[in-house]
């Protein structure tokens, strides 16, 4: 009986010891194969990385003589130019406590997580406001007061890492 029991041990001992190494080697093996790309851009339409507004709800637009200063809508387009340009203006003085965001050929505004995938930035539905004399210069773009005319981002996108 002794004899069976050690055949069956030398039999089996060789194999249990290369299924153990092949189980124990896998994960190793597949955290090695390296990605080429990233992966897929994420459209997070329904979420908005953007900062908040002003905090002025943005219904309120002073149009009369008063001592409080004139704000604008900004949505859409105008809204994601805004957006991009306050992010690049933060990370030049050294604010990096937000993602990078970028412009893509498509016209529209992205940041890339950890994985190197991107997201598309959308703007907050009820707009952004915004001083007068700082939309100004959004005057251009469709969703500046909440119009519907106007420029898209299309073709502002000069990153060399663009999105498509």
């Amino acid at each position: 009986m002794q004899t069976t029991r050690l055949r069956h041990a030398r039999v089996f001992a060789p194999t249990a010891l290369v299924l153990i190494f092949a189980l124990f080697s896998m994960p190793v093996l597949i955290g090695c194969s390296g990605q080429s790309e990233p992966p897929p851009p994420v459209d997070d339409s329904g979420y908005s990385r953007a900062p908040s507004s002003s905090g002025a709800p943005a219904a309120q637009e002073n149009t009369g003589m008063s001592t409080k200063k004139k704000l604008v809508i900004l949505a859409g387009a105008a809204a994601l130019y805004y957006l991009y340009k306050k992010n690049k203006a933060a990370h030049e003085a050294g604010n990096t406590s937000e993602p990078q965001y970028y412009l893509s050929k498509n016209g529209r505004v992205y940041y890339r997580d950890a994985e190197h995938r991107a997201h598309w930035v959308t703007p907050p539905t009820e707009g952004i406001s915004v001083s007068d004399s700082e939309a100004q210069e959004y005057r251009e773009f469709q969703g500046y007061n909440n119009q519907s005319t106007g420029r898209d981002l299309m073709g502002l996108g000069t990153e060399p890492d663009d999105v498509q």
